[in-house]
């Protein structure tokens, strides 16, 4: 017999009984009956009773050890009589009557049980997150995404896609987030940079020759943590092709994410393909946002004409310095009492607006602060451009075009969670494309990229030239599904004399694009073929797919919000010698 076991703990059945096994494994809980001990042993495959006898050498063994103890059990299968089966375990028609038990490592006191689904505070789960992750809900999550990243690995290849490494020590980029440097030590004050994204390597592997590239990439970037978004590092599924259209790269994400989302999708439903494509000013106009939700079935309207001139003042004067008002319909809410409409009121004061007028439309007429200020033909014109029937009402948001755009967007959501309009067990993919090229920086005075400087631009060099920046659209894509954003791509510049004129328009001088990008813009010089990607975020997919709310929950060891590793006790001081070696002095910050 094994040393440690025959079986796993979610292995045996009725076929085993009688059977002598060893199984080895946590003790998960246990139960004194008196005359009889119960210990749910488990193991990463599942877990079974096992149940010795009072007098028995078993029994003295297991009741002095504490739970989470890791013991060798040794005994004869057998059957559960029908009042003791446990329907909810793999292994609950059968136990094992102990009759040896070694003990291979004792545990002390937990600082936080295993057994249970109670919730602890982060920063304890994060320090012993060994215990965390033997709880059966965090172990399925870690189970999970591995089998995600198998069958991306599998889908990828299936699609002709090759499997590359790029280097984790690189150059400091000077786009994005901050960098994590690495000091030289041969090179005294010069230092490497973790990558934040492997994007210049990927497009030297096409400059290359090769065709289809992929990889499971780790990224690095040095930003706040956020309930979507982990600090220090991720993974992203990161690809790039050669000789590609925008709706080429469609071509060959859509499948892959499609497919694994099916695969996973544990009853939920997957939209179908081809996903919808969205513009930029078209999302941003409907839903507020560039990664909209579209299992909320809201869609915002712009209703600024139907308000200029008229008797709400407070709207006409607006309207007339160039803001804008976006309408959020509210369908089926004039059923709702009036502390519905104080309730979203008092949250958009919350946030920090005046309020959130509204509309209510009945067949008798038309009720709310705002309807008694305007005529009938501007009620049905607000009525006709936002589709509503009787029954419905309308709130309004008014101010600049990109802030009323953003509180619209977060209106949007809270009138469907109020109303609970959503579709419920669905996942809805969208791309967002025709990004703008630029955004003007009012307190620069200057044009900044809005999105990826590596991206071409539509309209090529003719565009750049000839065009009003803020009127250039960027051959620059995202996916999002559920209101996430999975990821960013881009069909890429590869041309020189189009990413100098680019990056000029942006403030460059070209020797500053020479110094800072010279490997890829000199590779560049030596033919390159027009190439796109994307890189979609495997944490953010498998988050989704785990029905997790924050990305730390499918994260194997994460840091915490202060991007600390309390487990490792990482970031922490160094020895005087290893900052010798690195020609490195520490300056602490000045006390305030």
């Amino acid at each position: 017999m094994h040393a440690y076991r025959t079986h796993t703990c979610g292995q045996l059945r009725n076929a085993d009984v009688g059977a002598p096994v060893r199984l080895s494994g946590w003790v998960h809980r246990k139960r004194d009956h008196g005359n009889l001990l119960f210990v749910d042993l488990r193991d990463h495959y599942g877990i079974t009773q096992c149940v010795a006898e009072s007098g028995s050498a078993a029994f003295r063994v297991l009741e002095g050890v504490r739970a989470e103890s890791v013991i060798t059990v040794t005994g004869p299968v057998v059957r559960r009589t029908p009042e003791t089966v446990n329907a909810q375990l793999p292994t609950g028609e059968v136990e094992v009557r102990a009759e040896e038990v070694a003990v291979q490592s004792a545990a002390e006191e937990l600082p936080v049980p295993v057994f249970g689904e109670q919730e602890y505070p982060e920063e304890l789960r994060l320090k012993y997150r060994f215990l965390d992750l033997r709880r059966d809900r965090l172990h399925r999550n870690i189970v999970l995404r591995s089998s995600v990243i198998a069958s991306i690995r599998r889908r990828m290849v299936s699609l002709g896609f090759t499997e590359f490494q790029t280097p984790i020590l690189t150059a400091s980029s000077p786009e994005g987030a901050r960098d994590f440097l690495v000091p030289s030590r041969l090179h005294p004050g010069q230092f490497y940079a973790l990558p934040q994204a492997p994007q210049q390597f990927k497009q030297l592997v096409m400059v290359s020759g090769f065709d289809r590239y992929f990889q499971i990439a780790p990224c690095f970037r040095d930003e706040d943590a956020r309930k979507d978004r982990s600090p220090g590092e991720f993974y992203q599924l990161d690809l790039e092709m050669s000789f590609v259209t925008q709706e080429d790269v469609f071509a060959a994400v859509e499948p892959v994410m499609h497919g694994v989302f099916e695969e996973f999708a544990d009853g939920r439903r997957v939209s179908p393909r081809p996903f919808p494509r969205i513009p930029y000013r078209e999302a941003m106009l409907k839903y507020g946002s560039d990664k909209p939700d579209l299992r909320n079935p809201i869609v915002i309207a712009d209703v600024s004409e139907w308000f200029r001139g008229s008797g709400f003042g407070i709207f006409a004067r607006a309207v007339e310095q160039g803001q804008v008002v976006r309408a959020i319909p509210a369908p089926g809410a004039a059923a709702r009492p009036r502390s519905f409409f104080d309730k979203l009121n008092d949250w958009a004061r919350a946030e920090g607006q005046p309020g959130l007028g509204y509309i209510v439309y009945e067949a008798a007429g038309t009720k709310g602060p705002i309807a008694k200020n305007l005529d009938a033909p501007r009620l049905q014109g607000i009525r006709d451009a936002c589709g509503l029937a009787d029954g419905d009402a309308v709130f309004f948001v008014c101010g600049k075009e990109d802030r009323a755009a953003k509180f619209a967007g977060q209106a949007r959501l809270r009138v469907g969670e109020e109303l609970d309009i959503g579709e419920k067990d669905v996942f809805r993919f969208c791309w967002i494309v025709d990004f703008p090229m630029y955004e003007w920086n009012e307190d620069e005075k200057k044009w900044d990229f809005s999105h990826n400087p590596f991206s071409m631009p539509q309209g090529g060099l003719e565009a750049l030239r000839e065009r009003d920046p803020g009127e250039i659209l960027a051959y620059q894509y995202d996916i999002v599904c559920n209101g996430v954003e999975l990821s960013s791509g881009g069909i890429r510049n590869h041309r020189p004399d189009i990413m100098i004129e680019a990056f000029r328009i942006a403030g460059y001088e070209q020797s500053v694009v020479e110094s800072r990008f010279g490997g890829m813009l000199n590779a560049f010089r030596y033919g390159a073929p027009p190439h796109g990607g994307i890189a979609p975020g495997i944490d953010r997919i498998v988050m989704l797919l785990a029905n997790e709310p924050n990305i730390r929950e499918v994260i194997l060891f994460p840091m915490n919000q202060q991007a600390q590793d309390l487990m490792m006790q990482a970031p922490a001081p160094v020895s005087e010698r290893q900052l010798r070696e690195l020609h490195i002095r520490v300056v602490p910050p000045e006390k305030k």
